[in-house]
């Protein structure tokens, strides 16, 4: 029988303060799907589109699914590796499928608690420049080449998600997921973050920061993550939830976003990508500007933005934003108001697109990820003001993309040291205390307080 966990006494991290629980293993029974994309295949669009073929149908037999996201540096003899071993084992023995990215660490434990348990463990596997292999606890996996759909597999079927002590990509995943719950692209289930001491500074910063200055996220959506230190606080957030049937599949003919059904949408997210991909192979010379939609005009960081984009233009480069109001329009603005190219490139919704008024040239998409790829594909420079989790989820993704080699190493410049201040404080933790990321990834972005600083980072023609 199983050890019950402590109860109302959250653990320290010494080695004696948590005692993991008993199980029994069953036979192994290993399937693996879809091998990994070769690298050097250069049709990229259909590349992309047999990895959401392959995705979908993989994903479409599994039901109850509990995503588990964490570091893949976290050691095993480590706390937190054993918090989520213990997690695995209470999803796999009360039937919940566990999910992860089929890596080590914390994905490793929590897909070995689930074996242990005879539960369904599923590895949602990257192919990296480096070897990744996937756990041997994983029974079932899929692979992919591309980042941005392996985020949207490992994401999109959850019926809750749980977050443990991670690095850059941990960043990426979880921001994706609250950005796309808020903006309604996905559907709202319990988002459990474990680890007080590691999340704690992270929510500080968004409650103070992202909600205070930049006034981009209400604070409610925050009061709703789980903060937990235990499995057993972790599960009983989860326990009671039902398999949610996918968000197309009740609501097809109103949602432009679903209509047409899996197959036809796997068509039309091709078209999106060509469009894409033709659009981008216009613009030469580019400088793509991130921030969030609430700054208002008169407001320092708005003028900043506005001088940022005339610098740009005078410079003979072209501003690229998201192409709203906010950031996105002073940016544009002071790149329109220069005699310079302005892009934006914008969601479309059913009632039309957010464009401002100062874009030259613009591209609209239905499908978020396809959107995201399209405006973080390389540019010379990419520059973030204050935002939410919009912004952060952009920057968190390039961030990754450097760290794992998928793309060349770019300036990321952040502007606003009173913004962005408490985040490189947090860098530092998560290098000097959790280790999960690296001694050089702290120094993947600078940070400037004059918008004539930009000048350093471009080439001037």
């Amino acid at each position: 029988m199983a050890k019950k966990l402590p109860e109302n006494n959250p653990p320290q991290i010494s080695e004696s303060t948590y005692e993991p629980m008993e199980r029994t293993l069953p036979p192994q029974n290993f399937t693996t799907v879809g091998e990994p994309i070769n690298f050097r295949d250069s049709w990229r669009i259909f590349r992309i589109i047999s990895e959401f073929i392959d995705g979908y149908q993989f994903l479409s037999k599994f039901k109850r699914e509990v995503t588990i996201l964490g570091s893949a540096r976290l050691p095993k003899n480590g706390h937190y590796y054993r918090v989520a071993e213990d997690l695995g084992w209470l999803l796999g023995k009360n039937g919940f499928t566990t999910i992860t990215g089929g890596g080590p660490g914390i994905m490793e434990a929590a897909n070995k608690g689930a074996f242990e348990a005879g539960g369904t463990t599923v590895g949602i596997n990257i192919q990296l420049p480096f070897e990744q292999r996937i756990n041997p606890y994983v029974k079932e996996s899929v692979g992919f080449f591309y980042f941005f759909t392996r985020k949207v597999m490992l994401t999109s079927p959850a019926d809750a998600f749980v977050f443990f002590p991670g690095g850059f990509g941990t960043m990426d995943e979880f921001f994706e997921v609250v950005d796309f719950m808020e903006l309604g692209f996905m559907q709202k289930v319990p988002v459990v973050l474990v680890g007080k001491e590691f999340w704690e500074p992270l929510l500080k910063f968004l409650r103070q920061n992202s909600s205070g200055i930049a006034h981009s996220i209400p604070e409610d959506i925050i009061d709703n993550w789980h903060l937990v230190d235990t499995a057993e606080a972790a599960f009983e957030f989860i326990k009671n939830v039902q398999d949610t049937p996918i968000q197309c599949a009740t609501d097809n003919e109103s949602n432009i976003y679903c209509q047409g059904g899996p197959d036809w949408r796997v068509f039309r997210i091709m078209a999106e990508l060509v469009d894409g991909f033709e659009f981008l192979s216009k613009i030469k010379r580019n400088v793509t500007i991130f921030g969030t939609k609430s700054i208002l005009p008169g407001s320092s960081y708005y003028n900043a933005a506005y001088e940022v984009g005339k610098i740009l233009a005078q410079n003979d480069y072209a501003t690229i934003t998201g192409g709203g109001p906010g950031i996105m329009e002073a940016a544009n603005k002071g790149a329109f108001d220069a005699g310079g190219e302005s892009v934006g490139i914008n969601m479309r919704w059913e009632k039309g697109e957010r464009v401002n008024n100062y874009i030259t040239k613009s591209a609209g998409f239905f499908f978020p990820f396809v959107r995201k790829l399209i405006i973080t594909s390389p540019s010379e420079v990419f520059v973030f003001f204050p935002g939410g989790f919009g912004t952060l989820h952009q920057l968190f993704e390039l961030l990754t993309l450097m760290e794992t080699k998928k793309i060349p190493l770019v300036p990321v410049i952040l502007v606003g040291s009173d913004f962005w201040k408490p985040m490189l404080e947090y860098f530092h933790l998560l290098f000097h205390e959790f280790k999960t990321i690296g001694l050089n990834d702290q120094d993947l972005v600078k940070v400037i307080d004059r918008p004539d600083d930009i000048l350093k980072y471009i080439k001037i023609k």
